[in-house]
């Protein structure tokens, strides 16, 4: 599916693993991080236009609402930009979100766009059948202005999925399995090509989750068919054209890894690595400090109703603060109008406008030595969300709402017995 995604945009009928393409672009994303640093190269190198106003985005999240004075000048340099260009699709305070919830939900991505992003979960939108992938504020400063970027054609690896997911099983699991399986190197620049008749049982949002931490595997990008689920998400937010591409039958691929999701349990990451996988059960017993639900992982509105349906009635554990940031405007407001929000803030947690926030060690969130943190959110490096001795174990909104409650990482079941 890659190789026919860079072939159509490289205006060349195929191409092959290895070689080096320059190819036109759908969408150039950058945020308040990547992009004031895309804007200095881009004034550096003389550049006096952009290639198209309405496929050049910018999503102020990562700082945003800004916690110092450093953030404040970052967001205000790109509100400059945007408004010299006159940028259409500039989103800050008020009306953005987490940049790879917010951009499928207006529709600014689709089946068989060419996008790349300054920022390295830009892989989510693969669940919509798009190429799409991370570059350097470099890359996206010649992007902007091109509406080109050369790449080196991935290989790719075919993950065949079959079976569907149990209660409280969702695709963080998926995706945290198959890290597990694999490393955080086990798909070095390849395409993570997912197929098989398991698919049809993964919701939309399962879907983008996996996309998105296709990274932490190593993957140039993660991608997935185009069928009647991917179309009804994209009816009635994407009014333009867009293309459907499909692996053919005898398509090469250097690995193929079959799972079946009946078989999948809750899973945890264990510091500091993606791929330290265990199952809930055989967690132990962790006490944690913090739980934090939401991201451009996890902080849609499906992932909000799951927490609110595990934290219905129940208090959060003495001496746990709990973080939920749904992931957009909409979310939030959705999440408000089907009273989850009030059952968050009964149980004892508090709730963020969208921002990234916790997720990088940001803002609103961090820890301080020792504490341990259950996170929906995508990486638990040395260091990621605060002190360089806290520790941050990654898992499904359902695990981390579960957790919440009892204290320690427990399954959904444990607390709802």
């Amino acid at each position: 599916m890659s190789q026919k995604i860079l072939a159509k945009h490289a205006g060349l009928e195929k191409v092959s693993a290895g070689e080096l393409i320059f190819t036109n672009l759908d969408l150039v994303l950058g945020n308040d991080i990547t992009s004031p640093v895309a804007i200095r190269e881009f004034d550096k190198e003389g550049f006096n236009t952009v290639f198209d106003k309405s496929k050049v985005t910018m999503v102020m999240d990562h700082f945003a609402p800004n916690k110092d004075i450093k953030a404040a000048e970052q967001c205000a340099e790109c509100r400059t930009f945007a408004k010299r260009f006159d940028i259409e699709n500039f989103f800050d305070v008020g009306e953005m979100g987490i940049e790879h919830a917010l951009l499928p939900e207006k529709g600014l991505v689709a089946a068989g766009d060419l996008i790349i992003g300054a920022d390295s979960h830009t892989c989510t939108y693969g669940a919509l059948g798009a190429f799409s992938t991370g570059v350097g504020s470099t890359d996206m400063a010649a992007g902007m202005f091109s509406g080109k970027t050369w790449f080196k054609v991935p290989e790719a690896i075919q993950v065949n999925l079959t079976g569907s997911l149990n209660k409280y099983v969702s695709g963080k699991d998926v995706i945290l399995h198959l890290i597990g399986l694999i490393g955080v190197d086990g798909a070095l620049y390849k395409s993570l090509e997912f197929s098989g008749d398991g698919i049809v049982n993964l919701t939309m949002d399962d879907r983008l989750c996996i996309a998105n931490m296709a990274i932490e595997s190593g993957a140039k990008n993660g991608i997935f068919p185009v069928d009647s689920i991917t179309e009804e998400y994209m009816k009635n937010r994407v009014n333009r054209p867009y293309g459907i591409f499909s692996a053919d039958s005898d398509a090469v691929y250097s690995e193929r890894i079959d799972i079946d999701l009946s078989k999948i349990e809750p899973t945890v990451s264990f510091p500091h690595l993606p791929e330290n996988t265990r199952k809930v059960r055989e967690c132990g017993n962790i006490k944690i400090d913090q739980v934090v639900i939401g991201s451009c992982t996890n902080g849609r509105l499906s992932d909000m109703a799951i927490a609110a349906e595990i934290l219905k009635g129940k208090k959060v554990a003495k001496d746990v603060r709990v973080i939920i940031i749904p992931a957009t405007q909409k979310v939030y407001l959705e999440s408000l109008q089907k009273g989850y929000i009030e059952i968050f803030i009964k149980s004892g947690a508090v709730v963020s406008t969208p921002t990234c926030g916790p997720c990088l060690g940001g803002h609103m969130g961090i820890l301080s030595a020792g504490e341990k943190c259950v996170s929906t959110t995508n990486r638990n490096f040395v260091g990621r969300m605060g002190d360089v001795t806290s520790e941050v174990y990654l898992a499904s909104p359902a695990v981390a709402a579960a957790s919440a409650i009892s204290g320690r990482i427990v399954s959904p079941e444990e607390v709802l017995k």
